[in-house]
């Protein structure tokens, strides 16, 4: 994983994701999802494209079972759209590069929340 990506514990997450100045992705994964192994070099090349505009966080559901439940997590991946520390929009399962981007750029161009 690259810097570009941060792994999200409970003891971050305030800090990392609500109090984000900018939009987070939030990926909801497990080390033996394959659809989950597929989508991380996906959300590396988003977090290239749009560095700067959204930061990519993964929760990794075994090690942070509370935050999955925060979430509601029943299926991964999954990916949830963060911005000014409300939810505003989710992915399910591997989804193409073009998709992020294309949901990311949605997010970014609202105001407010």
């Amino acid at each position: 994983m690259s810097d570009l990506v941060l792994n999200v514990t409970e003891k971050n997450f305030k800090t990392e994701v609500l109090e984000s100045n900018i939009p987070v992705i939030l990926d909801f994964w497990a080390e033996w999802c394959g659809p989950c192994l597929a989508l991380g070099p996906t959300l590396e090349e988003v977090a290239k494209e749009r560095s700067g505009k959204v930061r990519i966080c993964k929760v990794n559901v075994e090690e942070e079972p509370n935050l999955a439940a925060q979430f509601n997590i029943r299926n991964i991946p999954f990916l949830a759209f963060i911005k000014n520390g409300q939810k505003v929009g989710e992915l399910v399962g591997n989804q193409a590069k073009a998709t992020i981007l294309k949901a990311v750029d949605a997010v970014s161009s609202t105001p407010g929340a």
